[in-house]
């Protein structure tokens, strides 16, 4: 069980809890270790925990028939999984797995419904964080449709540091093929320009971000525009419990 509202912090939806929300929430979270590649949650499985990552990193997998997925969304600090079970939804339409293994905080579904019922503050932050996650979902589809796998890799790269909070990304180029629905070798060209032009230094299993507002300035709009968004939406209710 927490006992610190400090313990919280590596999450920032439940950094912005108020003591009071906090202290109704914390007896239900465990933290817990997250392997790579481990599945949390399948389409079409009801769902039963849901996940506020610190320091790993949970996509959203659409599948096909075919067996070959795309990423479509990425969830770290900034977030939670398991939004359907707060819409009524009960069951994902998509598979949530570990991209990077790390930590999380666990909770039952049904503690967080209840949580949810119950906290007029909780509600509102979940609610601004779902419209925040649409957004992903949907530029991130806009994007692997119009841009190139140049601008597309900058974004990927540039969400990836910003979940983990660190430059310095375990992760091999068949991972980031698979995430983005693309052919490795693409990514082992386009990877190659960026270090070749000095923004990022890969080798085997790890990337370093190595010139971040370069990376920016090759990027494509979707990255600043959901980051934008996030920014806008989350930060505001907890600057509101501050002032109260």
């Amino acid at each position: 069980m927490l006992t610190l509202q400090s313990d919280l912090h590596g999450n920032h939806l439940l950094g912005a809890l108020p003591s009071h929300e906090w202290q109704a929430l914390a007896p239900h979270l465990e933290l817990v270790h997250l392997r790579t590649e481990q599945l949390l949650c399948d389409s079409g499985q009801r769902i039963h925990h849901v996940y506020f990552p610190t320091t790993a990193i949970i996509s959203m997998l659409s599948t096909m028939e075919d067996g070959s997925s795309v990423e479509i969304a990425a969830v770290g600090r900034e977030g939670m999984t398991g939004v359907p079970v707060l819409t009524g939804g009960e069951t994902m339409p998509n598979r949530v797995q570990v991209q990077s293994a790390g930590f999380a905080y666990r909770m039952s579904a049904q503690s967080l419904r209840q949580q949810f019922a119950r906290s007029d503050f909780l509600r509102r932050l979940m609610l601004l964080y779902m419209h925040a996650l649409l957004t992903q979902v949907a530029q991130t589809a806009a994007c692997n449709r119009h841009h190139s796998l140049s601008k597309q890799l900058c974004r990927w790269l540039l969400i990836e540091v910003d979940r983990v909070a660190s430059n310095d990304l375990t992760v091999t180029q068949q991972l980031i093929a698979d995430m983005l629905g693309v052919r490795r070798e693409g990514i082992t060209e386009a990877a190659g320009k960026l270090h070749d032009d000095g923004l990022i230094h890969h080798s085997r299993g790890h990337i370093r971000v190595l010139d971040r507002e370069g990376l920016e300035s090759r990027a494509c709009e979707c990255y600043g525009l959901v980051r934008r968004e996030f920014d806008r939406l989350l930060p505001r209710l907890r600057q509101a419990e501050t002032v109260e």
